[in-house]
């Protein structure tokens, strides 16, 4: 059995190198992963990436091979998203969901052919994803599960291309588009997507190779090494859903907020039933950002109140943006929610404002 199955904490092929850095971990999906680095911390990482440029593992997180005759068309028969609005060598964010509407995993999907696309789901849905794929798709179409061969690294930061650039990388690439390249001789994916808000890219890379890879990242000037926390702060400020908290399995993309990933003139995906009802009546909650306007922290799962201390949700994302040093959160919410809402913190009523994220501004793209 895998260490997964025997209820082992997976290791990425950095693991070593995180160690040396003297990480502080934490599990993410099964995988022990970098929570923050001695050092700084949390906030010097979250301001490397706003400010300039910060390094991440994200090898938890999963990556399979769908590959076979029309391999794209019978993916995108189950995906939220249409297939059909990228070509080759461009990415999609897109969703699996169930019956009931409900995401089962967001997605980056990666269009290689017709024939060939690349799929990465998040750690914890990686193999579940692949089982209900694998029972939706016609037998000649294959699913190769590469999440342990391949290890992932974030470049991110207004300063990102600069660092692939001194490695010989390519920079010059759409948002949402990715090819194929070298590093000292291993093939190397460069996809310019990321969880930040910021200009950046995420190297793909032989879980073999990833050390050397990591290596000559850092040696670039400048470049810090950031954990899994900083990651999430920074997400948070962009109003980036995270699955497993502002989305679910309960939680449909149109009370989400991300009805822009569903293809809804596509002819069949799974829950398009369930989500074209809810389209058309409107969603009785919805996902908004709160802005805190004293001291304190929303925190995932504080009950939020209206002026007359009804229950009229829960908060879902929460934590303290290093750039505004304010409190912020994403929160689901009853529909007819808006401005002046408190949320419970630990017994003590926290004045926060209905906001449209993103909380803060990105830096300006190269």
């Amino acid at each position: 059995m895998s260490n997964a199955e025997q209820g082992e904490a997976l290791q990425s092929a950095l693991h070593s190198s995180h160690e040396e850095l003297g990480a502080k971990w934490s599990d993410f999906g099964g995988w022990l992963m970098p929570l923050e680095y001695a050092g700084g911390g949390v906030t010097a990482e979250h301001e490397a990436v706003r400010n300039g440029v910060g390094i991440f593992d994200v090898s938890h997180l999963g990556t399979a091979q769908i590959v076979g005759p029309g391999a794209v068309a019978a993916i995108d028969a189950v995906l939220t998203n249409s297939l059909d609005r990228i070509g080759p060598g461009q990415a999609q964010y897109t969703l699996l969901c169930n019956d009931q509407g409900g995401v089962i995993d967001d997605i980056i999907a990666y269009r290689v052919s017709d024939d060939e696309l690349i799929l990465m789901p998040n750690a914890a849905n990686c193999t579940t994803v692949l089982e209900i794929l694998r029972a939706a798709i016609p037998a000649d179409v294959q699913i190769h599960n590469l999440h342990t061969q391949t290890a992932i690294i974030a470049v991110q930061g207004p300063r990102s291309a600069h660092v692939l650039a001194a490695l010989g990388l390519a920079t010059d690439l759409e948002y949402m588009s990715f090819v194929s390249d070298t590093f000292d001789g291993v093939d190397v994916t460069v996809c310019r997507t990321g969880y930040t808000g910021e200009l950046g890219f995420e190297l793909a890379i032989d879980a073999g190779h990833a050390v050397a890879l990591w290596k000559a990242l850092l040696a670039v000037d400048g470049v810090v090494p950031c954990g899994l926390a900083a990651r999430d702060t920074l997400r948070t400020e962009m109003g980036y859903p995270l699955h497993g908290q502002d989305l679910s399995p309960t939680i449909t993309p149109v009370e989400a907020g991300v009805s822009w990933a569903v293809g809804w003139n596509k002819p069949i995906f799974a829950g398009k039933a369930a989500l074209d009802v809810q389209r058309a009546h409107g969603p009785s909650r919805r996902l908004v950002g709160l802005l805190a306007s004293e001291r304190g922290i929303p925190r995932h799962d504080m009950v939020v109140r209206n002026a007359s201390g009804d229950d009229i949700g829960l908060v879902t994302s929460g934590t303290f943006s290093p750039t505004l040093h304010q409190g912020i959160a994403l929160a689901l919410v009853n529909a007819d929610v808006d401005g002046d809402v408190v949320v419970d913190v630990r017994g003590r009523s926290l004045p926060c404002t209905i906001v449209k994220p993103p909380f803060v501004t990105a830096s300006p793209k190269a």
